[in-house]
């Protein structure tokens, strides 16, 4: 692989992050003014806009944060080959570790006050009764997913040098891991329903766990068959066209019944929406995003300070626009257009602090 091509895929991921933190910041605005009450700080929706943000969140839901696990996924071998073991597992903890404390020890007492207010319960007995890591649940699997990873090399041994030609995986392939993703899932949820939450870990989308695990080891083998470098770039059309053909072809019916014959149409949606989302979006930002400047840098540099600190930004926000009266969807653009900012703006603080950097 040529540096240029190597700089080409490393910048086109940087996008990607940026957008998918962005999403995450939109997400859980959204669910600030929908009706699906999973936020620290929520107004339920008086008026049918708020369908559109439920529908927002059920869409994003779907995939961002399997393209997440992916992503992780696709820097996973490197790192543990260029630190080994002890480094690798030392730097998640690190990493991944300490951001994860901070979240619970200091942010999170700061943006969970509103539900203590109508507790009735000391702080004390509230925060360990509520206790919840929040959207860091993320990098608490990913913890999980990185130790199984340095697990797994320590039991094989050194990963063997290859010299392998990057080559894209077949059609097929791609319709039978869509396929089996939905039957997985379609089975996983037998035993963990939509909506089932998992107090102390906190997961609050357990349900995709059969998602989650396999775009991790995805991830781990785009990586290692150059499979990011040699999709061929009108997969990005056939993508996006198969995510919107399976979404009016699949959700009106999906939507329309109930029990398992629901269920199973949901989580075929799910998984071909997915996938196809992923594979549009990996290969149009490949194709299109091939350089970094120094705005495209700033952002990437401070995504993931973004995403540890976005709660507090939009619970702070929430409070400030509480006395507008406006339909759902205006209070979501408002608050959005005025959070994404000022995260990125708060996350550069944040990283100008002695060390933090070592850490984010």
């Amino acid at each position: 692989m040529t540096d240029t091509t190597s700089r080409t895929r490393i910048f086109a991921i940087d996008a990607l992050r940026v957008v998918l933190t962005a999403l995450v910041v939109a997400h859980h605005a959204a669910i600030t003014y929908g009706n699906i009450p999973l936020w620290f700080y929520t107004e339920p929706a008086k008026d049918p806009t708020g369908l559109l943000l439920d529908f927002f969140v059920m869409a994003n839901q779907a995939f961002f944060m399997g393209f997440f696990f992916l992503i992780s996924g696709f820097f996973t071998p490197g790192s543990h080959d260029r630190k080994g073991g002890r480094a690798f597992v030392r730097d998640r903890l690190i990493r991944l570790g300490i951001p994860l404390l901070v979240f619970l020890l200091v942010l999170r007492p700061m943006v969970n006050f509103g539900g203590h207010a109508g507790s009735g319960l000391p702080y004390g007995v509230y925060y360990f009764a509520s206790w919840d890591p929040g959207p860091m649940w993320f990098v608490e699997v990913l913890i999980v997913f990185a130790l199984a990873y340095a697990a797994w090399r320590t039991w094989r041994g050194p990963a063997p040098e290859t010299t392998r030609t990057p080559a894209a995986p077949r059609l097929l392939w791609i319709v039978a891991y869509a396929l089996g993703l939905a039957v997985a899932t379609f089975l996983w949820r037998l035993l963990v329903p939509t909506g089932t939450y998992v107090p102390v870990v906190g997961l609050p989308s357990a349900q995709y766990m059969p998602q989650y695990v396999s775009m991790f080891v995805l991830g781990c083998l785009a990586y290692r068959r150059g499979w990011f470098e040699a999709l061929p770039a009108r997969a990005a059309r056939l993508g996006f066209g198969t995510a919107l053909v399976s979404t009016v072809a699949l959700i009106p019916p999906a939507l329309s019944t109930t029990g398992a014959l629901s269920s199973a149409l949901m989580t075929l949606w799910e998984s071909v929406f997915a996938v196809s989302m992923i594979i549009g979006l990996t290969v149009s930002f490949r194709e299109r995003r091939d350089r970094q400047g120094p705005r495209g840098r700033f952002l990437s540099e401070h995504a993931y300070t973004v995403y540890v600190i976005h709660p507090l930004v939009l619970v702070g926000l929430g409070w400030a626009l509480r006395w507008l009266e406006a339909p759902a969807v205006v209070k979501f653009a408002l608050l959005l257009a005025t959070a994404l900012p000022l995260c990125w703006w708060v996350a550069y603080l944040v990283r100008s602090l002695p060390h933090a950097k070592r850490v984010l």
